[in-house]
């Protein structure tokens, strides 16, 4: 991941602040497997150069992710992901709900049955994931 081609494809919307952008971005590659617990990441100049971000702001996203205990920092070693298991089950947990609060928030007003809705999703997921493997 400290690959330049690996950050090429971040961008960042006007929303958020961009350091929590960043964190959630780590959790992301995270979760789909991009980064693997005990990875090391790149220092916090790295990255914002990487990111095209002050280095300010990539430092807030460290500490931001060391206080929620995602990536571990030991002296004057590289900081790595967290090896913590329940932290790792934590964040997917966290990401797969937020995207279901969004998805529920955006067909609220659609009057559908739960077993309909429940179809749909189950046929959409299965041609995503053949898709996938294609």
């Amino acid at each position: 991941m400290n690959n330049v081609n690996d950050w090429a494809d971040i961008s960042f919307n006007s929303r958020d602040p961009v350091y929590l952008q960043v964190v959630r971005m780590f959790k992301e590659k995270i979760v789909t497997g991009v980064l693997h617990s005990g990875q090391t990441i790149p220092s916090r100049r790295e990255l914002a150069a990487l990111l095209k971000i002050n280095p300010n702001t990539a430092q807030r996203a460290y500490k931001e992710m060391e206080d929620q205990r995602l990536i571990v920092t030991e002296g004057n070693s590289p900081s790595r992901i967290t090896l913590e298991s329940d932290v790792l089950r934590q964040i997917r947990s966290e990401l797969l709900g937020g995207a279901v609060e969004a998805f529920v928030a955006s067909i609220r007003n659609i009057d559908v049955p739960l077993d309909e809705l429940l179809d749909v999703i189950r046929r959409k997921y299965s041609e995503a994931q053949e898709d996938k493997d294609d």
